[in-house]
This record gives structure tokens, sequence and C-alpha cells, in this order.
């Protein structure tokens, strides 16, 4: 059962949801799972059973492989929300102080730690590194722009803040022109993004949200059916992206989303619950932060490992110390960094850098 409710539709003047609250945190766990897969092996993948990886069903190795698949729903949470946030900023130069506001800190705080730390215990690249090339590597994702100069990503999820970041400047200069010049100015931004998807399907997955945030359309499914419904949709999502191409996985991935969005479905009141609702709001740090406890656990493991202790034993407490270590941290983060120091640096910075330039504010 579909409705088009525009007025009454949850999030379209930018509140606050809180299924997508806790769609945040399935994403941020889907992210998890797959490094519980992942990183055991410990960077070796053309052997069997690497690592202190055990044995795994086929079966099970698939399911819990297309975890990583968790970035395409924040994709689509943030083309959700980004259209009402720069609404709501009502100017470009405080959209996107808000937005370096929200995505810096946390990143940056790791980066530095990263780079600290890394050359002393000879993480990855960091391993006979020279000055030039630290420096570089450095800056590169500092900036996000590792990627285009061919440079190592230095934090392992960080690589998916690059997208966010050319999604948020595509979509405040695209609804900028729209709003100076129509659809004349416009044009060449929209024809760059269509080129942008042909290229990177996976950022395809913005526009489920930019056509939820354009439009009052939800899917209402109440009940166990609407769980039911919801988790169906889920799945096909993750199985196309794996099995086919991402433009397969946008069909169940917009049955998922407006679900999601519409509160009297029984997937939002699933995703609703306190636990999910917590996990959603550290879910930023979590996604951050959990490879950084997860690495010194995979270190030890694969030292076990080599002294024969049960992969079994270890992969078990790996997820299980892992979990709780990851959760923990992130909670961690979320109050000292995300809380305190966001709120610090904006009672800091926010009165001294826009009362010079409040007349140079281009408004949109």
């Amino acid at each position: 059962m579909t409705r088009a409710a525009h007025q009454a539709s949850p999030g379209h003047d930018g509140s606050f949801v809180p299924s997508v609250q806790g769609l945040r945190g399935i994403a941020a766990l889907s992210v998890l799972m797959d490094h519980f897969y992942d990183m055991p092996k410990g960077g070796m993948y053309d052997i069997p059973d690497p690592g202190f990886l055990p044995p795994l069903w086929l079966w099970l190795q698939s399911v819990i492989n297309v975890g990583g698949h968790g970035v395409e729903l924040f994709f689509m949470i943030s083309g959700f929300l980004i259209p009402a946030s720069l609404v709501r900023h009502g100017s470009l130069p405080r959209f996107f102080f808000d937005r370096i506001l929200r995505i810096m800190p946390v990143f940056v705080v790791l980066h530095l730690a990263l780079f600290a730390v890394g050359p002393v215990v000879g993480y990855k690249f960091f391993r006979g590194i020279d000055l030039t090339s630290y420096l570089g590597i450095f800056a590169a994702n500092l900036f996000f722009v590792q990627d285009a100069l061919g440079l190592p990503i230095a934090q392992q999820n960080a690589w998916t803040l690059t997208y966010e970041w050319a999604f948020y400047i595509w979509f405040a200069l695209t609804f900028s022109m729209l709003r100076i010049g129509g659809r004349m100015l416009a044009t060449p931004l929209i024809l760059l993004g269509v080129a942008c998807l042909m290229h990177w399907p996976i950022t395809a997955f913005f526009c489920i949200g930019m056509l939820f945030s354009a439009t009052g359309w939800r899917i209402s499914i109440p009940g166990p059916l609407g769980l039911i419904a919801g988790l169906a949709c889920g799945v096909a999502m993750y199985a196309s992206l794996v099995l086919f191409h991402p433009f397969v996985g946008l069909v169940p991935g917009v049955l998922l989303f407006g679900m999601v969005l519409s509160p009297d479905s029984g997937l939002a009141r699933a995703l609703s619950t306190p636990a999910l609702q917590y996990v959603g709001k550290i879910s930023y740090s979590l996604y951050l932060v959990h490879p950084f406890v997860l690495f010194p656990l995979q270190v030890i493991g694969l030292k076990l490992v080599a002294v024969g202790v049960d992969r079994w034993l270890l992969w078990a407490a790996f997820i299980l110390i892992g979990s709780l270590m990851s959760l923990v941290a992130s909670a961690i983060s979320y109050e000292l960094i995300e809380v305190r120091l966001r709120r610090l640096l904006d009672g800091a910075v926010r009165t001294t850098f826009f009362r010079p330039l409040s007349k140079m504010e281009q408004s949109v």
C-alpha cells in the first residue's frame, strides 16, 4: 500500500526521522560485519582459509561478505537529508561550514593518530616510507583526493567520504544554478552528475534519497508483513549489488527506503527500537573507528593462529571482543569528539567566521 502525503511525510522538511537513524545503525553494523570476515584473512586472498578465518560454508561467506554494501545505505540517507539541509541553512557558506563540522572532527583526529602511530607500528604503506611520500599521502588523504592521485587510502573506510563530499558540492552547485539561472545554467552540472553515475554506479544510490526528499511518496506496509517486506527488499538490494549491477539494486533500494520513511510501516517501527537508535546515533564514529579497534585484534589473532590456536576460537573471540570494543570506542568518540569537540569548535569559530563574511554569503 502506497500513499502520497506530501505534508505529512516525516523528514520532508529536514525533521528528525527515527527510522532513518536506525537505518544508519544497520549500515554501520553491516560494514562492521564485513570486516569481521575480511580482516581475519590478514590480507591473504589467494589461499583457502587464510589467516585465522575458519573454514566457512560458501553461502555464509557470501552473506557476510555483502556487508560492505552498507555504504549504499549511507548514500541513500545522504541523498535524502542533504537537500533539506541546504534549504534549511539558506546559504552555501553556512551549509558547508556545518558539513565540515559534522564530517571532519572525527576524521581529522583519526587521521592524525594514524599518521603518528602508523610509521611506528609499520602499518601497511608506512613500512619503509620516505618523507616526501609520507607528506604526499598525508595531504592527499586529508583532502580526499588520494584516489584521483593514485595514492593509498589511509583510513580503511574513509574512501566513501570522497563520494560524500563530491555529492555535497555537486548538489549545492546544481541547486544554486537552478535557483539563479534555471535549467540553462544547471544543465552542464546535471550532465556531469549523469556521467558520474555511469562511471561510478554506486553513486546512483544518492538519487534514491533525493527522490524521496523531493516528493511525499512513502510506502506503508504495517505490522509483521511490512517488516518481512522490508527485509526482503534489503536482501534483494544487497544480492543485486553482488550478483548483478548496482543499477539493478536501485529497484529494491527504492522500495526499501520508501518503507523506511513511512512511520506506519513495520520496517520503520523495527528500525525505531532504542538499541538501533543508539547505534544509529554513534554510527559515524562506529563506521570510522572500528578498523582502528580491530587492527590490534587482527595482529594478535594472526600471531596466535601461527602457534596453533584454534581458528574457530580466535574468530569467535575476534567478533565478540571486536564488537564490544568497537561499540565502546565509538561511544567515547561520539561523546568526546562529535559532541564536545564539535560544540567547542562551533562556539569558537562560527561567530568569528561568519560575521565578517555575512555580506558575502551566497543566498540559495
